[in-house]
């Protein structure tokens, strides 16, 4: 975990030390939550969509405690313990898992493959699925929108994180996202890139992605 990058130079301090962790099994979406299944649990389109009227791509302008709501009332509906993933899980699945291949982005090391974002994205969010998945078979988990994971972002964290199951359950000022964005250039879509954002703020590119236990 943390940065791999060949150049220190294209590092971001708060992505060192690389560090190894050791995760429990999970299930993770194959796809970011859309605006049709956002619907569906909640009744209506979040309350600041952007780009409304496509029902497959992914729900945004969604803030981290908007994606509580929406996993409280999804568990109570389907008895499941469906949830946020932490940043170690979100990080091993973009980075492909046992299968990785050390990409730069998820699945590839070219960003148009696998990837919307601000030269390719037309300026929005796009059909969930439609670039190459990684090698685990997820998708546009680099572009597209920004995923909330479950951590308190401190950007010291990965000097004392465990090594077992870390998530930094320290309250802060700030949740953090993973992923890279439509509105992004490739620097934020790397699998080791860190960011934040308050826990209530509903960013123009913020949307999510679950996991669930085994």
């Amino acid at each position: 975990m943390g940065c791999t990058a060949l150049r220190k130079s294209d590092c971001i301090s708060d992505e060192a030390p690389q560090h190894s962790v050791t995760l429990e099994g999970f299930y993770i979406g194959k796809y970011e939550i859309t605006q049709l299944q956002w619907r569906i649990i909640m009744g209506s389109d979040p309350p600041e969509l952007n780009f409304k009227g496509c029902d497959n791509c992914p729900a945004e302008r969604i803030s981290w405690n908007d994606a509580m709501e929406f996993i409280s009332k999804l568990n109570q509906l389907t008895g499941k313990t469906y949830r946020l993933p932490t940043e170690a899980e979100w990080e091993y699945a973009a980075r492909g898992g046992n299968k990785s291949k050390s990409y730069t982005y998820s699945g590839s090391n070219n960003a148009d493959d696998v990837a919307w974002f601000n030269k390719n994205s037309s300026g929005r969010t796009h059909n969930a699925g439609l670039n190459k998945a990684n090698e685990l078979g997820l998708f546009d988990m680099s572009g597209n929108a920004w995923e909330w994971c479950q951590d308190w972002y401190e950007d010291t964290f990965y000097t004392t994180s465990p090594g077992l199951n870390p998530v930094n359950l320290k309250t802060g000022q700030y949740k953090v996202l993973r992923g890279g964005s439509w509105i992004g250039g490739t620097e934020m879509l790397r699998v080791s890139r860190r960011h934040r954002n308050s826990p209530g703020d509903r960013g123009l590119y913020s949307g999510l992605r679950l996991v669930r236990p085994k």
